[in-house]
């Protein structure tokens, strides 16, 4: 029987603090920092200050520090599930880590194919990012997803590796491929092109900013239905919108839980497909396999 001894049981407590803690941080952040309103409340991150800069002020919003959060919390979350990986007394934990690699990998592999063998931790990071920044809001912190600049940030990588991959065979293999399959197409060919980052963002971004949205205004609109309904009791019933308790929750269900992973899953989809789609695979080896056959013959 594999024996842990204590010092494995405090490494466990500290990843485990950094999974929980910065959520708790972010928790209390938001409540300092949030000041009393009433009625809608509907805004983007908020901002905490700016620094002067050379070119521009940076400006630190809730965005950042929300995101910030997301990742060290993945960070925790993967340092727990990954330590004490062992051969012969394999953990519940190393159960759960091995099935979720396995299952990223066998996702990228059936996308992209078997030359994307270093893909897998980037989708898994894709999904886990991407999942985890939409459930914030379940715990009332304002998701990042919810904010363009994030997800653009995101899709801008997406689509430089897409960039690095059409460039396989050379820039002007590059520049020639906006021709087909007629020349006269280059002009829609170049504007899909740069369509791409700009669909993936607003994709992802206005589906988790809409069911925020929604779910606000149903709350809202179920305080004034109450209102209208039961404004004839006194004080203290009349404020308690006991309508209100059950709908937003199944809404919250849907649109925090379900849409958010969903957008997850889509993002990682798009961005696997559009990688995959844009690698000359065949002209690429056939231009390897020629550059072997001149050294040989050299």
């Amino acid at each position: 029987m594999n024996k842990r001894n204590v010092g494995f049981y405090i490494v466990d407590g500290i990843y485990l603090a950094m999974a929980i803690l910065p959520i708790l941080f972010g928790i209390a952040v938001k409540v300092l920092f949030t000041p009393l309103s009433e009625g809608i409340a509907i805004s983007g991150a908020r901002i905490f200050f700016s620094l002067d800069m050379p070119i521009q002020p940076l400006i630190v919003t809730e965005s950042q520090l929300n995101s910030l959060i997301v990742m060290i919390t993945l960070l925790g979350i993967c340092l727990y599930l990954t330590h004490g990986l062992s051969v012969r007394y394999p953990t519940r934990r190393q159960h759960l880590a091995e099935w979720l690699v396995e299952k990223s990998e066998k996702m990228t592999f059936s996308n992209m194919g078997e030359g994307f063998s270093g893909f897998p931790p980037l989708i898994a990071a894709i999904l886990g990012l991407s999942a985890l920044s939409s459930l914030l809001s379940l715990f009332g912190l304002y998701p990042p997803t919810s904010d363009i600049n994030v997800v653009s940030g995101w899709a801008i990588t997406v689509f430089a590796l897409i960039t690095y991959y059409k460039f396989k065979c050379g820039p002007v293999y590059y520049l020639k491929s906006f021709g087909d399959p007629v020349p006269l197409l280059a002009p829609l060919n170049i504007i899909s092109e740069i369509a791409t980052p700009v669909s993936m963002a607003f994709r992802h971004y206005g589906n988790v900013l809409s069911g925020a949205v929604i779910s606000v205004l149903v709350a809202t609109g179920l305080d004034g239905l109450w209102g209208i309904i039961m404004g004839w009791l006194p004080s203290p019933l009349s404020e308690m919108a006991f309508i209100r308790i059950g709908i937003p929750a199944v809404l919250s269900v849907y649109f925090d839980l379900f849409s958010g992973c969903l957008q997850a899953y889509i993002f990682a989809m798009l961005a696997m497909l559009y990688i995959s789609s844009g690698y000359p695979r065949d002209e690429h080896m056939k231009r390897k396999n020629k550059k072997q056959i001149n050294k040989k013959t050299a």
